[in-house]
């Protein structure tokens, strides 16, 4: 994939200048990790000088921090609104996958920042993205709940190690699927529904 053109924003109101550093930092945070993100990468991709990152959001903590609650945010509230929505238990993993693809579809890069192994084990972003993940780890507990539940199972050892593996499905379906630009949402949750309906007749 072809790095991203710079983007001049001299005249640009603050609002929309920090959305385009936030949109190049995830992609740089997201493809390097936090350890081999680059600042001056960053900078180049919007078009500004690498102290006003700095002056934005202090330091490159403070810019990956911004990053991850943007990404976090969007993702936990539109899971969050597609399981409260409710409906059929067994239409429902799908339906999380499509909410994922259409939150990320042009901005997928985000998606790495929930699960970066580079970002330190301590401190602010630990904590954040720790939050973020037992949000989505509950989120697939009371899928799994209900999914097996309907199938007249309750078993909790059952419930758990589903909900162990359908996280583990999510993040290596997202992960083939940013490295493939040309697969659009739509098109990914189409994919899904074949791909599942072969391994488990959902």
């Amino acid at each position: 994939m072809t790095r991203s053109r710079a983007v001049g924003t001299k005249g640009v109101p603050r609002g929309e200048r920090e959305s385009q550093i936030l949109v190049a930092g995830t992609e740089e945070f997201g493809r390097a990790g936090y350890a081999g993100a680059s600042m001056v990468e960053i900078a180049r991709r919007v078009g500004v000088t690498k102290p006003l990152l700095y002056q934005y959001f202090g330091s490159k903590e403070g810019l990956y921090l911004a990053c991850l609650h943007r990404a976090g945010d969007r993702l936990t509230e539109g899971v969050a609104e597609t399981m409260a929505a409710g409906g059929d238990p067994e239409r429902m993993p799908l339906a999380v996958l499509a909410a994922i693809f259409a939150t990320f579809d042009h901005d997928r890069y985000a998606w790495k920042l929930l699960r970066d192994p580079t970002v330190p084990a301590t401190g602010d972003i630990a904590a954040a993205a720790g939050d973020y993940r037992e949000r989505l780890d509950a989120f697939a507990l009371v899928g799994a709940g209900q999914l097996l539940g309907s199938r007249g199972s309750s078993d909790a050892l059952d419930v758990e190690a589903l909900a162990h593996v359908w996280t583990g499905v999510v993040d290596s379906l997202i992960s083939w699927w940013i490295d493939r630009p040309a697969e659009t949402a739509a098109v990914m949750t189409d994919r899904c529904a074949r791909v599942m309906a072969a391994l488990f007749g959902w």
